[in-house]
């Protein structure tokens, strides 16, 4: 007599034709145009740092699984390859080729295997990876020189060195406004649409970035909550500051479109392992990213603080996801 194994399972019972895999590989379609214009701003700079990033990603994956968890290989599921892109994306463009290895290797080593891989880490391992770096090597992560590009005919110069948060913090400790900050380095409104704009490698180009969330959303990979979410409590709390004083604050417009709000909003907040799972607790961790990048910016030692706001949030989603359910199957009834 032929036995057959059965799974048993409670319902409901969902079936879908997604798989890791297949999310992961529309997660990098959505990041081919970010890609593609840091690549004709940086040229083989961000091309070395990809490259490193996402073989480091999958070798020290393969080797922890094979050797220290003697586990089954999960490195097709492309998750790795995801966090090594994402992490380069993150990485000034001037950054040298080990320290991207050693961002790599800490943000699947430490912030991905430690915890048993996939599905149960609890920060975001390309956030881990960067903000490792950020507080072990702050002299080349804040350094915003452009490097020597190629293929674009010459038209790097377009491109300015420092960020404009870092640029508008420096004037301001010198006593400028704002308006002066802007006059004084040429700063257009709309170089923050484009590519006139420093900043990390993949964060030059708000447009390539909104293309790609407008991807995942048709896509389905994943919902705007979260995104939206951060971008509001941005747009408010920066917009009041900027109201009560506009001389020596940015305005909302300014503080979505510049840094890392875009990237991280859209391909790092939302991951599936380290967000929250119900509607409520996604809006709860959305303001919780959007005001704690407010606070670090305007009275932080650091211009920039999504990456630290996504990293504390990841901290909090288990107590999200505990005390915030939904409600249970035919309650009330």
């Amino acid at each position: 007599m032929i036995m057959k194994k059965f799974i048993v399972s409670p319902a409901p019972h969902i079936h879908s034709d997604q798989s890791t895999q297949s999310l992961m590989i529309d997660v990098i379609i959505a990041l081919v145009p970010t890609l593609a214009v840091s690549i004709y701003a940086f040229g083989f700079s961000a091309i070395q740092l990809v490259l490193i990033g996402v073989a480091t990603c999958a070798l020290t994956e393969y080797l922890i699984e094979k050797f220290i968890m003697h586990s089954e290989i999960t490195i097709k599921d492309c998750s790795a390859i995801v966090t090594g892109l994402l992490l380069a994306l993150n990485m000034p463009p001037s950054s040298p080729w080990w320290l991207i290895l050693i961002g790599s290797f800490m943000a699947i080593a430490v912030g991905k295997m430690t915890y048993g891989g996939i599905g149960q880490n609890i920060f975001n391992p390309a956030i881990f990876g960067r903000v490792f770096l950020l507080v072990s090597f702050p002299v080349y992560m804040t350094d915003w020189s452009i490097p020597q590009a190629w293929l674009n005919a010459g038209k790097i110069d377009a491109v300015t060195g420092p960020t404009p948060l870092s640029m508008v913090r420096d004037g301001l400790a010198a006593g400028q406004t704002v308006p002066q900050i802007f006059a004084a380095n040429n700063f257009n409104q709309l170089d923050k649409l484009f590519i006139n704009i420093g900043g990390s490698v993949g964060e030059i180009s708000a447009i390539a970035l909104v293309l790609g969330f407008i991807y995942l959303l048709i896509r389905r990979v994943i919902k705007p909550t979260i995104p939206l979410t951060i971008l509001i409590t941005i747009f408010v709390f920066t917009g009041i500051f900027w109201l009560i004083d506009p001389l020596h604050h940015t305005s909302p417009i300014f503080n979505i479109f510049t840094g890392g709000v875009l990237i991280g909003a859209i391909f790092m907040a939302t991951d599936y392992v380290t967000s929250p799972m119900t509607f409520r607790g996604q809006v709860i961790y959305g303001v919780g990213i959007g005001v704690i990048t407010v606070l670090i910016r305007l009275f932080g030692s650091y211009p920039e603080g999504v990456s630290f706001a996504i990293l504390i949030m990841n901290g909090i989603v288990p107590l999200l996801n505990k005390y915030i359910k939904p409600a249970r199957y035919a309650k009330g009834a």
